[in-house]
């Protein structure tokens, strides 16, 4: 069974559409949110950063974060942010169009932040074409969900 990724709030917050079935990740960049959903409901909210250029990453070092539907590798352990989840981007089909880059994932807040509040870590955006949550507990609370659903894709809106 093939999970997605989408990106939500621990109660149904406004704006949240969660697909109908199954277990997703769900990115609202317009509103800096990411749910995690299970059938159809939020299970988790979380405030993000973005990156620093936007939204609509098309090229390498353009800091902007890619929009559509990726694939997610498994949560791992960074020196730089403590969890890193892998976006697939560019798909292939992007890549035949002329799409660049790589290394953009969702992950905590960079080492040296991660002892601030969370606010102070999404409060703007930093990051260079990621999606990073407010903190260590957040990202973990994140990546023990996925591994529990066998979560695998991911929607950025």
């Amino acid at each position: 069974m093939v999970a997605a990724l989408v990106l939500a709030a621990a109660a149904p917050a406004h704006g949240a559409r969660c697909p109908a079935r199954g277990s997703h990740v769900l990115v609202d960049t317009a509103q800096h949110m990411l749910w995690t959903c299970e059938e159809g409901r939020a299970a988790a909210e979380y405030r993000v950063a973005l990156g620093s250029g936007g939204v609509g990453k098309r090229q390498q070092g353009d800091a902007k974060v890619p929009l559509g539907e990726y694939s997610l590798g498994p949560p791992r352990g960074s020196s730089q942010f403590h969890t890193f989840i892998l976006v697939g981007y560019p798909t292939a089909d992007q890549r035949r169009r002329g799409f660049t880059g790589g290394a953009v994932g969702v992950h905590g807040p960079a080492r040296g932040w991660e002892k601030f509040p969370s606010a102070a870590n999404t409060s703007t955006d930093w990051t260079l074409g990621c999606i990073a949550v407010g903190s260590d507990a957040e990202i973990d609370a994140i990546a023990a969900w996925m591994r529990a659903r066998k979560v695998s894709r991911i929607s950025l809106r």
